[in-house]
């Protein structure tokens, strides 16, 4: 009697290990991105500020030949941009520190084209090291952009001697000034701008060299890559990988490759879209910030469809943001605030085709439910010949939504090829790419007892750490077309 009661609680205890065991997650879907590029991603909206020669000159691309005595900005004020940025509820912040007039913003060793032969503060001010104090003291972020055409020095166009320059110049930036979260190179220059190769290959690896957790923005990454147009939109198929052997910086012919990015891309450099908030991106007194109907459009075609929207917001010539443009940001924020803060999902009862290790194997379909990124819902390998799908069954009948919310995990890699949104079986929206966020707009307010998210072409299963349903009152039309267009077979 004792042995069979020994065998009886072993047997308990073995079975309540069995059932108690947590199943390992799938395989990352290769390439996945750096815990840098995860913060950066999460960002979803930061700053840009141009700011230099240009301000006082009324041009957006400086000669080179400007005196540096016309730097002389009254009031400047960095902590007050840095405000600006935080109330449009960017957590970085990037500042132009050499614009391709080659005027520097700080009192480079390298040349006499830079603040210290400004009458600013009598030639000992520092805007980079103003900017660094004001983000640090708000804990924001700071970028940095050193362009690499530059019409006031002397050496450009000597190969050897403006590369050498140029990484000085880079050194100074990146050791002076403590951490830089993201470091931003572009190939703009003139149709008669001499001819110059950069080293970029050389520029890159200082970089990495000297601040490892940095991200480094371009045409080519090889962490961020431009999307490929300064309208602040991104391609409604919107893959987070490319082939970075075929980038080249300044190639114009790329630039559709770049908005779209690519599903066999072996290497992950997620979009980044520039835009700026006034027509020009250097301030101009008869230039105004854009409408928030507009910016929310922006919003919607950037980080709506996988990326980084980067708003520029030009300082003036007295070295403040434009009460105007401190008041737009505000209202934009408070716009996404009033659509994102309030999910009408919550609180449902999720339910999936299936469900990695079945019940208690820490995939459920709830968890795109918990507000948490870091957990998510795994479906079983293969999709049974009908593609997989997760439905949320609402706790209200009544409320109302026009903007559908999905998210992949993308830390396990990127995998959604195309997809579609039911509500009460009838189809209201589909798309391709999923990424880090989705938000499909529909055409008008939705009631619906239940939504469903079929997935209908995956790299592997599907993994969705988020499913957000929300209304936005701003979304008097819509540029997305109808989606009516069918029911669940």
């Amino acid at each position: 009697m004792r042995w069979t009661s020994f065998w009886v609680v072993l047997l308990l205890h073995q079975c309540q290990y069995t059932c108690s065991k947590v199943v390992a997650p799938p395989l990352r879907r290769l390439p996945i991105p750096s815990a840098s590029q995860l913060k950066w991603q999460r960002r979803e909206v930061i700053v840009f500020f141009h700011f230099g020669m240009n301000t006082f000159t009324d041009s957006e691309w400086g000669t080179g030949e400007e005196s540096p005595a016309l730097f002389d900005p009254a009031a400047l004020d960095t902590g007050q941009w840095v405000d600006a940025a935080a109330g449009a509820g960017a957590s970085l912040v990037i500042l132009t520190a050499k614009h391709h007039d080659g005027f520097c913003l700080w009192p480079s060793r390298y040349t006499d084209h830079s603040v210290a032969r400004s009458p600013w503060k009598g030639g000992r001010g520092d805007v980079v090291r103003e900017l660094v104090d004001a983000a640090s003291a708000r804990g924001i972020d700071v970028g940095l952009y050193l362009s690499p055409w530059d019409r006031h020095e002397k050496s450009y166009g000597l190969e050897v001697e403006y590369n050498e320059y140029y990484l000085a110049q880079l050194q100074e930036l990146l050791t002076r000034y403590g951490r830089i979260s993201e470091i931003w190179f572009d190939g703009a220059k003139g149709e008669k701008a001499k001819k110059m190769n950069y080293y970029f290959k050389d520029w890159f690896e200082t970089v990495k060299q000297l601040q490892s957790s940095i991200n480094i923005f371009s045409d080519a990454g090889p962490d961020i890559r431009w999307v490929g147009d300064e309208s602040g939109s991104a391609g409604s198929t919107s893959w987070s990988t490319v082939n970075r052997t075929v980038l080249r910086i300044g190639d114009a012919s790329l630039e559709s490759y770049l908005n779209t990015g690519d599903p066999r891309g072996t290497d992950w450099v997620p979009p980044e879209c520039d835009v700026s908030i006034r027509p020009g991106w250097f301030w101009h007194k008869n230039e105004t910030a854009k409408p928030v109907s507009q910016l929310m459009e922006i919003y919607y075609n950037s980080v709506g469809h996988n990326c980084v929207l980067l708003l520029n917001v030009p300082p003036n010539s007295t070295g403040l943001v434009s009460d105007d443009d401190m008041q737009r940001l505000r209202d934009f924020r408070a716009a996404i605030n009033s659509v994102f803060s309030t999910d009408l999902a919550a609180g449902s009862a999720a339910k999936a085709s299936t469900q990695r290790g079945g019940e208690g194997g820490g995939f459920a379909p709830d968890n795109v439910l918990d507000c948490d990124d870091r957990t998510y819902w795994a479906a079983e390998d293969g999709d049974r010949g009908r593609g997989h799908w997760i439905e949320l069954a609402l706790p209200r009948a009544n409320a109302s939504f026009n903007v559908v919310r999905i998210q992949e995990a993308i830390a396990m890699g990127q995998r959604i090829m195309k997809h579609e949104v039911f509500a009460d079986r009838k189809l209201v929206a589909k798309g391709t790419t999923v990424g880090y966020k989705r938000l499909h707009r529909l055409p008008s307010p939705v009631k619906a007892r239940r939504v469903k998210i079929r997935i209908t072409k995956s790299r592997g299963p599907p993994l969705l750490s988020a499913v957000g349903l929300h209304y936005d009152p701003f979304n008097k039309s819509s540029s997305v077309g109808k989606h009516n267009i069918g029911t669940e077979a």
